[in-house]
């Protein structure tokens, strides 16, 4: 099975990008939250507009059907 990258359903605190992309190079979500907010407002707040866009685009992990 491919490996894809999914917004997480189960490890989440907005929407489960961080949680999607820290389970997809398995790395542990909550250091990459903290980074990202940091990082959100160090470069005024184009991560956030990031974290939004990945959100639209990035499809949840329980509506995807594996094949």
């Amino acid at each position: 099975m491919e490996k894809r990258l999914l917004r997480s359903t189960s490890n989440k605190w907005v929407g489960g990008v961080c949680g999607g992309i820290a389970e997809y190079f398995g790395w542990n979500a909550d250091p990459l939250r903290l980074v990202w907010v940091i990082l959100t407002f160090f470069t005024v707040f184009s991560g956030g507009i990031l974290y939004l866009v990945l959100w639209m685009i990035m499809p949840r992990a329980d509506t995807y059907l594996y094949k």
